[in-house]
């Protein structure tokens, strides 16, 4: 089913699925799988490159290498940016700790105090997507098999995807959205009731 609200059309899913991501398990398989790069904007696009000295400390060898030949990033199959990669695998901008979990060199930075900007927002909401058609942004729960540690985890600990990325769901669309998502979920639960 599908929720509108104002220019947004958002899948009840995120309401009545439950996810928190469980980095032991699944060691950020998101940013190492998968058949394209992290969805940017124009903006992201701007910030990376503007920052892309700051960000380098933090990545693989063989990230810089692919950006220093690439770019930053490429046009996919809709003629959107997206991260380069390494070899058509994993994020150009991924690197690993001493536990083999993937972590985002970008958001390393902004640990750092190197860059005001976390990562791509496409990357904090995930496992949501956001598409935008014409005049409305479409908000889509994505399933993914290697995200099934963090449904289970979820499921455990009863946390809605719409909780889990409240911070994301806050940067991308601002606190009065994430006030109505919380009116909707709450309607939803009467409504089960």
């Amino acid at each position: 089913m599908l929720v509108e609200l104002g220019d947004k059309v958002i899948s009840t899913q995120i309401f009545e699925r439950k996810f928190v991501c469980d980095l032991s398990k699944c060691k950020g398989a998101c940013c190492v799988e998968g058949d394209a790069g992290a969805p940017l904007t124009e903006e992201e696009v701007s910030i990376i490159e503007d920052h892309l000295d700051d960000i380098k400390p933090y990545m693989r060898d063989e990230g810089i290498n692919a950006v220093d030949e690439s770019g930053i990033f490429y046009m996919d199959q809709d003629n959107e940016p997206v991260t380069t990669l390494i070899d058509g695998g994993e994020c150009a901008f991924v690197s690993f700790d001493e536990k083999g979990t993937a972590l985002c060199s970008i958001e390393q930075a902004h640990y750092n105090g190197k860059l005001a900007f976390k990562k791509p927002i496409s990357c904090h909401l995930y496992p949501i997507r956001v598409k935008k058609f014409n005049e409305l942004t479409a908000l889509n729960y994505d399933v993914w098999s290697i995200c099934s540690d963090a449904c289970e985890l979820g499921a455990k600990v009863n946390v809605p995807v719409y909780k889990f990325l409240k911070e994301p769901l806050i940067r991308a669309f601002g606190d009065d959205f994430y006030s109505e998502l919380e009116t909707v979920a709450k309607e939803i639960q009467d409504q089960s009731k």
